[in-house]
């Protein structure tokens, strides 16, 4: 998650829709091995606001003929919102596996109680929401350091807001999942692994983003990140991104930037991790779900 780069917006989405044979010889190798009915190792999915459809119904069956498992979805308000969508779900056989409340302006490095209430509120509609619909985790970016705010006043100050939401996540069975992202927070990879390492609760995990980190990849490299936070990861964001030198990129469309995939998933494999990747970037309709899925069974094919 980054919004400073505006991740939400068209990554480049139409160009190279499909990567040549290598992408249909994944796809048929994926497609053997649900037939053979052994367990998924790896479940794709999409940001459920990254399918054009008109409603959820319909959103949701795009996925499914795409040829995806599920969908990140979002807070929502109310039970009987909650109940709809799990059940649109339901109906088209895919699955909402987690939920992204994220935390960009409820900051809970704020001094400002007006900015926290909202943000205890708002995860309090997220893992209700997860509970709800099925999910088992909720994406949390848990402090953002600007205007004046250091590392060591969010550091302190997020943590006693974050485990305020214990007793919630211990009900609901939902556990936060924290994010790496461009929050100038706990952006140094033995920080993120201390921070989470300090809550000393199964309630607070790992959300691992892949393409977050490949501007700082001098420093180290999403797989470097991946077998350090070993079994923290619980779910794993999946994008792209083009160096274009020391520092400095854009965002790409999957296998088509700067991330060395195959190493990613050789430490993937290594840790054990086992369970979801989501893909963030330019959505679409069917079309762009299959390609999607393609790239995804491409870069499983790595594993």
């Amino acid at each position: 998650m980054n919004d400073k780069c505006s991740r939400r917006t068209a990554l480049k989405a139409a160009a190279s829709m499909a990567i040549g044979a290598g992408l249909m010889g994944a796809d048929e190798r994926s497609a053997e091995a649900a037939d053979s009915g052994k367990p998924k190792r790896f479940y794709k999915a999409v940001v459920k606001g990254m399918i054009r459809a008109k409603n959820d119904l319909e959103r949701f069956k795009i996925c499914k003929q795409g040829g995806l498992d599920g969908v990140e979805g979002s807070p929502l308000g109310s039970e009987a919102q909650r109940k709809a969508q799990k059940a649109a779900a339901d109906e088209a056989g895919i699955k909402i596996h987690s939920i992204m409340f994220g935390g960009w302006g409820t900051s809970f490095g704020s001094p400002d109680e007006k900015v926290i209430a909202r943000g205890l509120k708002g995860m309090e509609d997220a893992l209700l929401t997860a509970k709800a619909v099925g999910a088992d985790a909720v994406l949390l970016v848990p402090a953002v350091c600007n205007s004046g705010i250091t590392q060591e006043q969010a550091w302190e100050r997020s943590q006693k807001h974050v485990r305020k939401l214990f007793p919630i996540c211990k009900d609901t069975g939902v556990v936060m999942a924290i994010e790496n992202v461009w929050n100038n927070f706990t952006y140094k990879l033995d920080d993120f692994v201390r921070y989470i390492d300090e809550f000393e609760s199964p309630c607070v995990k790992a959300y691992f983003d892949v393409g977050n980190h490949v501007i700082r990849s001098h420093i180290a490299k999403p797989q470097d990140w991946i077998r350090k936070l070993g079994k923290r990861i619980v779910k794993v964001h999946m994008k792209d991104y083009k160096l274009t030198g020391k520092g400095k990129g854009d965002w790409a469309d999957l296998l088509e930037g700067s991330v060395e995939w195959p190493e990613v998933m050789k430490a993937f494999t290594e840790v054990g991790y086992k369970g979801w990747f989501t893909c963030e970037v330019g959505g679409g309709g069917l079309d762009r779900m299959k390609d999607l899925s393609k790239r995804l069974d491409k870069i499983f094919s790595y594993a």
